[in-house]
């Protein structure tokens, strides 16, 4: 099961493991290295992965500062598709999903580590 053990500005360590560029977080697996459309607006093809997978929750994390863009017909979507979303900057988006992932919900976390 993986957690968030560190997060400050670019970087993040998951497992032991650090990590210096946006990720997504599956129970499973960790993309590293995840890469947007449009660097600090977040899109559906972005997220293709995350749907694929279908989780109970998506955990979004906007950066250190917040500046990531999560465009409403996102959110709206995704809550169509019977996704929970919860967008925060990422110190507290890193919370929440370590806090999903231990009382056993099916969460994906896509973080964005910068800005």
């Amino acid at each position: 099961m993986p957690r968030v053990e560190h997060y400050e500005f670019g970087k993040i360590v998951i497992n032991g493991k650090i990590f210096n560029r946006d990720v997504i977080i599956f129970p499973d697996r960790i993309i590293d290295n995840w890469w947007r459309k449009e660097g600090h607006s977040l899109c559906m093809d972005d997220i293709r992965d995350v749907l694929t997978y279908n989780p109970e929750i998506l955990v979004i994390g906007t950066g250190y500062y917040g500046l990531m863009r999560v465009p409403e017909d996102v959110i709206k979507s995704l809550r169509e598709r019977g996704i929970e979303v919860h967008v925060a900057k990422t110190k507290e988006a890193c919370r929440i999903f370590n806090e999903l992932i231990e009382k056993g919900k099916r969460v994906v976390a896509a973080l964005h580590l910068t800005c």
